[in-house]
C-alpha cells in the first residue's frame, strides 16, 4: 500500500473508510484492505496517480468508484435503491 504518495485528504478518506468498515463489523486488516483499495481507486478515477493512465483505465476506475459509492450509499441507507423507491410511492 503505497500510503506515501496519498495527499492529506486521501489520507483522511481512508481512515474515514476504515472506521465505517470496523464499525459494521469487519476485521481490522479487512477494513484497511477496503479503505486502501477504495483510496486507490479514487485516486486513479481522478488522474492522481504518478503514472498517466490511459483514457480507458481512468474511465473504468471512475465507473468502479460510482458504482461502490451507490453502492455504500445503499448499504447506509437500510436497504436497496428499489425498496426505497418503493417505500415513497
Amino acid at each position: 500500500m503505497p500510503r506515501q504518495a496519498w495527499s492529506d485528504k486521501r489520507e483522511r478518506q481512508y481512515e474515514h473508510i476504515k472506521e465505517e468498515e470496523t464499525e459494521r463489523g469487519r476485521p481490522e486488516g479487512t477494513a484497511e484492505r477496503i479503505a486502501a483499495a477504495t483510496v486507490n481507486r479514487t485516486r486513479t478515477a481522478k488522474g492522481e496517480t504518478k503514472e498517466p493512465k490511459s483514457p480507458a483505465d481512468r474511465a473504468r476506475a471512475q465507473r468502479a468508484a460510482s458504482t461502490a459509492s451507490a453502492r455504500a450509499g445503499t448499504k447506509s441507507r437500510g436497504g436497496t435503491a428499489k425498496a426505497s423507491a418503493g417505500k415513497r410511492a
